[in-house]
C-alpha cells in the first residue's frame, strides 16, 4: 500500500470513528432525555433531565370508587385497596403492579415508560361469585413542580378541551357550591352525574379524555388521557385527574383500560393528533 492509499485509509477510519462517536453521543442524549418511572408507597415518580421540575408524581392509586357518590360522604364511596410492586427494570422504563380490591377484584398494572410518554395498561378481573359496585378509579396526578404554581393559581395553566377547543381552567365556568368546596370536575357526556366527585359540578363538557398543563416556562406541556372516563378532575393538592370508567364489574368478569401520560412540547393541536392516534375511538 502506497503513502497516498494509507493517508486516504487513515482519514477515512478516521471519519467513521467520529461518526460513530457522533452516534453514541446522540443516543445517550436521547437516553438521558426519555423519561423513567419509579414506584413505591402508592406514589409514581416520571422523571427526566429536560422535565420541568425534573420530576411528577403521580398518587396511583388514590381510590377506587362505588356509585351514589356525588352528594355522600366520600369516606362511604372509597373501596378498600392495596397495590404491591411486582416487577421493575433496572433502567426505570417498566413496571408491573398488583393491587387487590375489595371484596374480589385484583387489578395488574402494566406501566411502561418511553421518550416522550409513559403508558399505562390496567387488567380489572372479578375473581367472586357476586358483582362489584367499583366505578371509576383515581390516578391523582400533582402538577405543582411542572406549573411552578399552587392551588389558589395552577388552574391558569391547566386545560382542558370543550366544543370551544382548549379550554383554560381558570376561563371555565366554574361552580363553588357541592358537598365538598374547591376543586371542579368536568363530567363527560353520558356518565350520571350522581356517581362522580362530591365537589363542584362545571356546566362545561369535555370533548375528550385529554386534562393538561403547561410547564412554567411556557416550553412544554404534561397531559393525562384514558380510553374510558369517568370525570376530568382539578383537585385540591395541585393536582389533575383523568379518573377512568370501570363502570362496575360483574361476577368473573374482566375488562382493560389504557392511559396514557405526555410531555411535550406546548403545541396542543400536536397533543390532539397524538391522543387521536393513540385512542381511534375517539375520532
Amino acid at each position: 500500500m502506497n503513502a497516498d492509499a494509507r493517508r486516504s485509509l487513515f482519514i477515512c477510519v478516521h471519519l467513521w470513528f467520529q461518526i460513530f462517536l457522533l452516534l453514541l453521543l446522540v443516543s445517550d442524549l436521547r437516553a438521558a432525555e426519555s423519561l423513567r418511572i419509579a414506584w413505591t408507597n402508592n406514589m409514581l415518580t416520571i422523571a427526566a433531565v429536560n422535565l420541568p421540575g425534573k420530576t411528577v408524581t403521580i398518587w396511583y392509586l388514590e381510590a377506587f370508587c362505588r356509585s351514589g357518590s356525588t352528594h355522600r360522604d366520600w369516606k362511604q364511596t372509597t373501596i378498600p385497596h392495596k397495590t404491591e410492586l411486582i416487577e421493575a427494570d433496572k433502567e426505570g422504563k417498566r413496571l408491573r403492579l398488583r393491587t387487590l380490591v375489595e371484596p374480589s377484584v385484583e387489578v395488574l398494572h402494566d406501566i411502561e415508560a418511553g421518550r416522550d410518554e409513559v403508558d399505562f395498561r390496567m387488567e380489572l378481573k372479578n375473581k367472586g361469585d357476586e358483582a362489584v359496585d367499583v366505578q371509576w378509579v383515581q390516578p391523582c396526578m400533582r402538577v405543582d413542580r411542572f406549573t411552578g404554581l399552587k392551588q389558589d393559581d395552577y388552574i391558569q395553566r391547566s386545560f382542558i378541551f370543550t366544543k370551544d377547543g382548549l379550554t383554560a381552567l381558570d376561563k371555565s365556568r366554574r361552580i363553588e357550591e357541592a358537598l365538598y368546596r374547591g376543586g371542579q370536575v368536568y363530567v363527560p357526556e353520558g356518565i350520571n352525574l350522581e356517581d362522580v366527585n362530591p365537589r363542584p359540578i362545571s356546566p362545561d363538557k369535555p370533548v375528550n379524555g385529554l386534562i393538561g398543563c403547561f410547564s412554567e416556562d411556557g416550553k412544554y406541556l404534561l397531559a393525562m388521557a384514558w380510553d374510558q372516563t369517568q370525570e376530568l378532575f382539578q383537585g385540591v393538592i395541585v393536582c389533575l385527574h383523568n379518573d377512568p370508567r370501570i363502570g362496575g364489574l360483574g361476577a368473573g368478569e374482566t375488562k382493560k383500560l389504557h392511559g396514557k401520560v405526555y410531555f411535550l412540547p406546548a403545541d396542543p393541536d400536536a397533543l390532539l393528533q397524538r391522543y387521536l392516534r393513540d385512542f381511534p375511538k375517539e375520532k
